[in-house]
């Protein structure tokens, strides 16, 4: 019953606050290990959350986890998802663009490894070869924490609030934003925490 009122019950990352601003605070994160999956959202009846399922797979959700050991891995909090690249659409596949083609974006979607994984080698290595595990270097953010469902048009708006902030107080944004979701679906929109941050330096 928790879940569906926003209780976070399960690991979430450790951060440092550097800074607490009007409206956002600038944190700094540890190393950390990741399983991400990037896919074009079409794969998956052009659902963005598409990639869950498989990441669900690798750690055990649904039953026999889909890793080499196989091991049964603890589900964290949040679940991050960011835009990729554009890349063209064409058929069939040719080495250059085409004429006429579309550009369509890539959804990497991740799920950060409870903290006992220190390096990459230290996770179960997947066996669906979409899911990649790889190392996320210490990183500083401007976050900014809000409730509701993270809607296209919501996240949009507080990206580009919080790029204005980081500009007006002098941060140097050094990559495209992530989007951290913590509570499952069926929690109640007042009640989910999301985040939009902002590398910096």
């Amino acid at each position: 019953m928790g879940m569906v009122f926003g209780k976070i019950s399960v690991e979430t990352p450790k951060y440092t606050v550097v800074k607490s601003c009007d409206g956002y605070e600038i944190r700094e994160y540890p190393p950390t290990v990741a399983a991400e999956i990037t896919y074009d959202p079409s794969e998956f009846k052009d659902n963005r959350d598409g990639g869950f399922t498989i990441l669900a797979k690798y750690i055990g959700v649904f039953g026999k986890p889909e890793n080499q050991k196989p091991e049964k891995i603890a589900m964290t909090a949040p679940v991050i998802t960011k835009e990729g690249e554009k890349i063209a659409m064409t058929a069939p596949v040719v080495t250059k663009e085409g004429e006429g083609s579309e550009k369509k974006k890539t959804v990497t979607m991740q799920f950060l490894l409870p903290e006992m994984y220190k390096k990459a080698e230290d996770a179960p290595r997947p066996t669906d070869e979409r899911v990649v595990i790889k190392e996320e270097g210490g990183r500083k953010y401007g976050v900014v924490t809000f409730s509701g469902n993270a809607a296209e048009s919501v996240v949009s708006e507080k990206v580009k609030k919080l790029t204005s902030d980081l500009e007006r107080d002098g941060f140097k944004i050094t990559g495209e934003f992530v989007l951290a979701r913590y509570n499952p679906p069926w929690t109640l929109p007042p009640f989910k925490t999301n985040e939009v941050m902002i590398p910096v330096e």
